[in-house]
This record gives structure tokens, sequence and C-alpha cells, in this order.
């Protein structure tokens, strides 16, 4: 079974509004996965926190970029 990651919306009503079209045709499975408590804003400060952790500032190091746009082959699905 392939899958296909999206975003939307669920209405008032109950009915889920997808933000773009689907190229899959015919029957599908849903999966919704829905936030648990967690806020936009929280979940922001989560990535500002590891953006700031000490434990990844190896990666400023110029010795780590070891590639470039130029390296490997473009991926197209």
């Amino acid at each position: 079974m392939k899958a296909i990651e999206t975003i939307g919306e669920i209405d008032k009503e109950g009915v889920l509004h997808l933000s773009k079209p689907l190229s899959a045709k015919g029957k599908v499975r849903v999966l919704v996965l829905v936030p648990e408590g967690e806020t936009e804003e929280e979940e922001m400060l989560w990535m500002k926190a590891l953006i700031k952790n000490p434990s990844f500032s190896f990666l400023e190091d110029s010795a780590e970029d070891i590639y470039s746009l130029k390296d490997g082959k473009p991926f197209h699905d």
C-alpha cells in the first residue's frame, strides 16, 4: 500500500478538507493524526530549543560541510 502525506482541516461538522487535491483515484484508507494538547506555539518553542541545543553545535564546523548542491541526483516522486 502506498502512503501519501498531506495536510487538512476538520470543520465544525466533522468533515475533512484537504489542503490540496490528491492524485490518487479510487478507494483509500484514511489515518488522521490529531495533535494532543500541543499547539503550534508550543511546537515552535520545542524547535527553537532544538536549534539552540549545544549537542548539535558540531554542525556549525565547516568541516561538516561535506556535500554541496552539485552532489547527488535529484529525486522526483
